[in-house]
């Protein structure tokens, strides 16, 4: 496989993340009807997560590409979850783009993160967002993720996976 490309996501299995969806959070909450509404899955090969997505209109910046601010979001995204995934509950405190390819409005592509290093308070990431049909990668970044304290993770926890609703995420 060349550099710079992934398998498509149907040469995988990956389990679900089990993120609430009764919440208005941009990125993944299912009550924001102008949210991304992600879904997040296990990638065993890089402990990181993975999510599908395939920008619409509503994301688009220049005529039939994808705004950088809704790729953004999408890499910032998929990072945090990453952190989540090794039980870990941080917020973004720096965020660096680079923008290869332009991401066109009604292509599918397969963001995915991963934690580069675990520095205790401090966890580096990486997100990618490849296009789906042949793997090319179109943006990646890197991120300074901040864990919070383990009383606000205790509480993300119970809002964003656990508690009433847990389950719902359509």
């Amino acid at each position: 496989m060349e550099s710079g490309t992934r398998p498509a996501a149907s040469e995988r299995i990956n389990d679900r993340i089990g993120v609430r969806g009764d919440h208005h959070c941009f990125g993944c909450g299912r009550l924001n009807s102008c949210g991304l509404q992600l879904d997040f899955y296990d990638d065993p090969e890089t402990g990181g997560v993975w999510a599908p997505w395939t920008p619409d209109r509503r994301h688009e910046g220049y005529d039939g590409i994808a705004h950088g601010g809704v790729i953004t979001t999408v890499l910032d995204e998929v990072m945090a979850w990453t952190a989540y995934r090794q039980k870990i509950w941080a917020v973004t405190g720096k965020i660096s783009v680079t923008f290869r390819r332009p991401v066109e409005i009604g292509v599918p592509v397969r963001a995915a993160g991963r934690l580069v290093a675990d520095r205790g308070r401090v966890l580096e990431l990486e997100g990618k967002i490849y296009r789906e049909s042949d793997g090319v990668l179109l943006a990646e970044a890197t991120g300074t993720f901040i864990r919070v304290p383990e009383s606000q993770a205790r509480a993300w926890e119970e809002r964003y996976i656990g508690g009433p609703g847990a389950n719902d995420q359509g």
